[in-house]
């Protein structure tokens, strides 16, 4: 049995996290919702079992360098070429609703600002961008994975 206070101090953090990253992207003047750290994102997933990562990398992304579990995948750019995805937003509308709490997710935190940017312009109205990605900043020797992101902050995810 889930001990009930236990769980209520959870969503109080999980509460107070989206309030700062409330804060930042406002800050900011964001056209979405908030600004996550990794460790904060994973936070609220776990607080908030509706929350759901959603991971815009492209399929080789995922295939090559690692997913995060029970991650919803949809690509906003395609590979190869990189190209635009112009079923992204139908797509997921499918898998999710609009009000749903989206914690977004890519390799470094730009395309996941874009994917934010977007469904909040098609009225999805809960999203987040997760800073530092999947794989975060290069490091000293150019290798990412290892400094920043949820990787290096580890998190949960799998290889293959």
């Amino acid at each position: 049995m889930i001990n009930r206070h236990a769980l209520e101090l959870k969503m109080a953090e999980a509460d107070k996290i989206l309030e700062q990253a409330q804060n930042r992207a406002q800050e900011q003047a964001l056209a979405y919702r908030g600004v996550l750290l990794p460790a904060e994102a994973y936070t609220v997933l776990q607080a908030m079992p509706e929350a759901r990562i959603v991971d815009v990398r492209c399929r080789a992304e995922l295939d090559w360098v690692g997913r995060v579990p029970e991650a919803i995948e949809v690509e906003l750019l395609t590979y190869p070429g990189m190209q635009p995805n112009a079923g992204f937003v139908e797509q997921l509308g499918e898998q999710v609703t609009n009000d749903a709490v989206l914690l977004l997710l890519c390799r470094t935190g730009v395309r996941s600002d874009k994917a934010a940017t977007l469904l909040s312009q098609n009225g999805f109205s809960n999203c987040y961008n997760i800073l530092e990605g999947f794989e975060g900043n290069k490091d000293e020797s150019g290798h990412r994975g290892l400094k920043t992101g949820w990787k290096a902050a580890g998190l949960p995810w799998t290889q293959g």
